[in-house]
């Protein structure tokens, strides 16, 4: 069975749906800094030194190891030249 499947399968359960859902946004970031340290070609030791913090740290963060600040969130937006926006949907 592909993933996509499963998931569509999994995603009929209320309570998995829930908690699903309930990810979601601290995925997209965790998807948002890769993709950018993709599109700059950094390695994570990289962005670290950009951002004056430990390459363990975009690790855990990356992983889904981590619950970031948002003090930390612009360090790293800082780290790739950029600013961190929030909005509400």
């Amino acid at each position: 069975m592909k993933f996509n499947d499963y998931l569509a399968q999994q995603m009929q359960d209320a309570q998995f749906k829930a908690e699903y859902d309930a990810l979601a946004p601290q995925y997209e970031i965790i998807r948002t800094v890769i993709a950018e340290r993709d599109a700059q070609h950094l390695t994570q030791k990289e962005l670290a030194q950009r951002c004056g913090i430990k390459q363990s740290n975009i690790s855990r963060l990356e992983n889904g190891n981590a619950n970031p600040s948002l003090a930390f969130l612009q360090k790293i937006a800082k780290g790739f030249g950029k600013e961190l926006h929030i909005e509400f949907r």
